[in-house]
């Protein structure tokens, strides 16, 4: 569900800070390095148990402090729900309900949070691994046998690199084969079953922003027309001069196209930040058709790399998308291309 409270600790400059949120539109305002990414990044901590600006954990906390805390309590009349993280140097836990939680995927199943940043374009340039976790991101909230069989898949994954590591013989691969090949088929196939399910809004957001279609192709992660389990056991002499299984969903890629041409090589940089937060908002509309009034847009700074024309149609979508948002701007003046907000003003790490 959307948050109707906020409360972020020790978070970069955050040192405390309480909201209570609109349950439509938020805007935070306020001149460059006053903690307005910050916030942005604490809350998709909240829903994602990760940073989209560092992968390193030791900069999320304030200097000086030994770990930070997050909570919100979601909007809802009947039956609102806490959630909160307390993140350190070490350990990270997290509590849902008032109860200690599994993890990450328990408190993403009650705030999930998406986002349209200024380096959103590099969900196009950058390799693979961006690609895999925005899709996954997707199957994940709308199949419920995804988790465990992402799991499955992983460990199996883990076994079998482990094995090549130690040089073992062919007996010891394929006693961890056969896992990787049944949970691999299901998970490729559940990709493409979300694939088909994105291609239709995807393609009304590509018409919209850029006037041509947005298609997305599914590299599955080995040759098309062979069983994984197949192409694991062709691949075996591959694998043990890199010690490590090159075959399977792992090495998946979602191909971005734009008028049946790769994105990243045919529009420009602002372009490329239009398909890709047309990627984000169909995401958001296949999630929310699946289980309605659930999710969270955050976007920082939309003016960024836009000019007028285009941030006007990033905007006419934004307004109309299910969910919650949450808008930095440097300016006050993007209200106008807002609906009925709540404006905080963000200096030096306090909101007013």
């Amino acid at each position: 569900m959307p948050l109707g409270s906020f409360h972020a600790e020790r978070f970069r400059c955050l040192a405390h800070i309480e909201l209570e949120l609109d349950p439509a539109v938020n805007l935070f305002v306020g001149p460059n390095a006053s903690g307005k990414t910050s916030l942005l990044e604490a809350a998709f901590f909240l829903s994602r148990g990760r940073s989209f600006r560092s992968r390193r954990r030791d900069a999320l906390i304030a200097y000086g402090a030994d770990d930070f805390l997050l909570t919100g309590q979601t909007l809802d009349a009947v039956r609102p729900v806490s959630i909160g993280v307390r993140g350190g140097r070490g350990a990270t836990d997290w509590h849902v309900g008032g109860a200690p939680a599994a993890g990450i995927a328990d408190t993403a199943e009650q705030f999930p949070a998406q986002i349209i940043d200024p380096e959103v374009h590099k969900l196009l340039e950058e390799g693979p691994g961006r690609r895999r976790r925005f899709l996954d991101w997707g199957v994940f909230h709308v199949e419920h046998q995804f988790l465990p069989n992402w799991r499955r898949y992983h460990l199996a994954l883990r076994q079998r690199n482990a094995a090549l590591k130690q040089d073992a013989d062919d007996n010891a691969l394929a006693a961890w084969e056969q896992e990787l090949g049944s949970s691999g088929e299901i998970l490729a196939a559940q990709r493409d079953a979300y694939l088909g399910r994105l291609a239709a809004p995807l393609a009304g957001m590509g018409i919209a922003l850029l006037g041509a279609p947005i298609r997305l192709l599914h590299h599955r992660g080995w040759h098309a027309g062979v069983p994984l389990l197949e192409a694991l056991a062709q691949d075996r002499r591959r694998d043990r001069r890199y010690r490590a299984t090159q075959a399977g969903p792992h090495r998946g890629d979602v191909i971005v196209q734009v008028e049946d041409r790769a994105a990243k090589d045919h529009v420009s940089r602002g372009q490329q930040k239009l398909v890709a937060a047309g990627l984000m908002l169909a995401q958001l509309e296949v999630q929310e058709a699946q289980r309605p009034g659930r999710s969270a847009l955050l976007l920082d700074d939309p003016a960024a790399e836009l000019d007028g024309e285009n941030l006007a149609r990033l905007m006419a979508l934004v307004r109309k998308a299910p969910a919650q948002l949450w808008v930095t701007s440097l300016k006050p003046e993007i209200a106008d291309q807002l609906a009925t907000h709540r404006m905080f003003h963000v200096k030096q790490g306090t909101v007013m």
